[in-house]
């Protein structure tokens, strides 16, 4: 199975019959979604199905173009650091956010967290870049295709077990993660990490509605905006959600888990980071 007809309401782990391939990237498809509200109506109706393609959810955000009225009351903007802003919690199967990047802001070097990541571009540049796996950490997606390569195990297709577990247990995570947030992991050993720089394998230029896909499958990346004049404003889909990831250091490739918070909710600022189980709750 290619990576376009994973099913994104599945980790990634859970679709082990998915071949590890890029989806060719940005993505540009000529079907007209008029506004952001239309885009989420039918977002929520795809992912009402049990299997929902990786290729629909991106031609649902491609046939949507940007226009600022539809999420200027959404963009909220810090002069220290990008920010993430809730726009809607899709019933517990996916999120929507709009992230705000001021001029040279940039998230960590990151993972998803065994979810799917889209994003879209809605005003400004973006520059995605992604890095290989340090050598010393391994995704659970590929633990899992390993594992599965030795014991003949089942395709996606067929996990309606772990479909059910994760509609028991989505409730409970609902975020993705974009980079500097409360860090609550505990300290490891140093010397089990190798200390050289992340591998560089890509980097792609996003500009106004281009459409891209990451994975942990696909590797890790972190988002920059490249200008230092003008801001940018990006909107993001994760499915499914969940409220923490791990930061990798650029020089040692060493992980750090830590929680994903939102500057704002419904377009609204909060007077505190509200951390994504606190949205959930609100709902």
């Amino acid at each position: 199975m290619d990576v376009e007809n994973a099913n994104c309401k599945l980790k990634v782990s859970q679709c082990t019959d998915m071949e590890i391939l890029p989806i060719e990237k940005p993505l540009k498809v000529n079907h007209e979604i008029a506004g952001l509200e239309r885009l989420i109506e039918e977002l929520h109706g795809i992912f009402s199905r049990s299997h929902v393609n990786v290729q629909d959810v991106q031609k649902l955000m491609a046939g949507y173009k940007s226009d600022p009225k539809d999420w200027r009351k959404y963009a909220k903007f810090d002069r220290f650091r990008y920010t993430r802003n809730l726009v809607d919690v899709g019933n517990g199967a996916f999120n929507i956010m709009i992230l705000c990047w001021g001029p040279g802001h940039a998230s960590a070097i990151h993972d998803h967290a065994d979810s799917h990541c889209f994003m879209k571009l809605l005003s400004g540049s973006l520059e995605e870049i992604r890095y290989d796996w340090p050598d010393d950490v391994q995704p659970e997606v590929l633990r899992t295709i390993k594992e599965n390569a030795n014991t003949g195990d089942q395709n996606c297709d067929n996990h309606t077990a772990m479909s059910t577990d994760y509609n028991d247990s989505c409730q409970r995570q609902n975020d993705s993660c974009q980079g500097d947030s409360h860090m609550n992991s505990g300290e490891e050993d140093e010397d089990y990490y190798d200390l050289k720089d992340m591998k560089e394998i890509g980097r792609t230029r996003l500009e106004v509605n281009d459409v891209c896909y990451i994975n942990d499958a696909l590797g890790l990346h972190r988002m920059e905006n490249p200008s230092h004049v003008d801001g940018a404003v990006s909107l993001h889909l994760y499915c499914p959600p969940f409220d923490s990831c791990r930061v990798f250091d650029a020089r040692t490739g060493r992980p750090t888990q830590v929680k994903v918070t939102f500057w704002s909710m419904y377009g609204k600022k909060i007077k505190r980071v509200i951390e994504a189980n606190d949205a959930v709750d609100s709902q």
